[in-house]
């Protein structure tokens, strides 16, 4: 189908999604975006900084615990109303921004991770994401194969992520050091694929709205099974939003009772990964000790973005 041929999504349209494409800022090339670097990095500014060590010393001399920590417990008068900006920017428009020079180098990590999420009550509140409940986590090798353990998370292994979403509003990546080896992140507009997808193989971007089973990884609630059901693209008053792990989905095959993939599928799948790997289509960011990503990954939101995260 070619791009004449295809209509443009707008708010409240009662058509097949999958025919529809999608515009705005958050339907990006990566090609363009590697050009436009300054456009999605915040750099701080020496005043900023100074304004995030102020902060970290007044929760640390009252005693609060990092989880206890909310915006008004981390008063930041100059950077703040920057932060709030970039927020606006992850949620409604981009959905990706990368802030560079937060103090992490030479200091307790502790201290860093209180940086970390007095910044982070800026764009949200935190959530955990795991049966554990951690509010925060780190991307460091622990051993061990998520491929082939269905019960560990692919963070905590030294494999290469392949593209995925996370299951939260914004997820937030911060940088405390160089990885040996590895430690790219790269993403890619979950829109953009949309849109190829709808010109190429509009029969396969079809079939990615339907259900797909999706392996809960050995978290599971109580009176829920180890697995659930969710098509990759959906569709909702006019918005689109995307749930993907091609980990999970292949690995809720390990279930009889789980329905079997078919060849169709499997073509589906394999053309997002393909997508994604695009160097046209992918961005690849560079992670300095300081930087932090946030991405937005919010249910029926149309800024979204593919994740992947090389380990070492």
């Amino acid at each position: 189908m070619s791009a004449t041929d295809t209509n443009v999504m707008t708010p409240g349209a009662n058509r097949t999604a999958a025919g529809i494409l999608i515009e705005g800022p958050s339907a990006w090339l990566g090609s363009e975006m590697r050009v436009r670097e300054d456009e999605w990095t915040y750099r701080l500014a020496p005043a900023e900084v100074t304004e995030i060590n102020d902060a970290i010393a007044a929760v640390r001399a009252r005693g609060l615990d990092i989880a206890e920590i909310r915006r008004e417990d981390f008063p930041l008068p100059t950077l703040g109303p920057a932060l709030d900006q970039l927020r606006g920017e992850v949620l409604n428009g981009r959905g990706f921004v990368r802030l560079r020079g937060v103090p992490v180098e030479d200091r307790p990590i502790e201290e860093s991770a209180t940086a970390y999420w007095g910044v982070g009550t800026y764009f949200g509140t935190a959530r955990s994401q795991n049966a554990k409940g951690h509010l925060l986590g780190h991307v460091y090798d622990l051993g061990g194969q998520a491929a082939t353990n269905p019960n560990l998370r692919g963070y905590a292994t030294s494999e290469g992520q392949s593209f995925h979403i996370d299951r939260s509003d914004v997820v937030a990546l911060l940088c405390l050091r160089r990885a040996k080896s590895g430690g790219l992140s790269a993403i890619v507009s979950s829109m953009t694929l949309h849109n190829v997808m709808a010109e190429r193989r509009p029969d396969l971007l079809e079939r990615l709205y339907q259900p797909f089973p999706v392996d809960r990884r050995g978290e599971v609630p109580p009176g829920k099974k180890p697995f659930y059901e969710a098509p990759v693209f959906n569709e909702y008053e006019g918005t689109t939003s995307v749930l993907y792990s091609r980990l999970h989905i292949g690995s809720a095959q390990r279930f009889p009772e789980a329905r079997r993939l078919t060849p169709e599928d499997y073509e589906a799948l394999d053309l997002i990964q393909e997508l994604a790997a695009d160097p046209e289509l992918r961005l690849d960011m560079t992670f300095m000790p300081g930087d932090i990503q946030f991405l937005h990954n919010i249910p029926f939101a149309r800024s979204l973005g593919l994740r992947g995260l090389a380990g070492g």
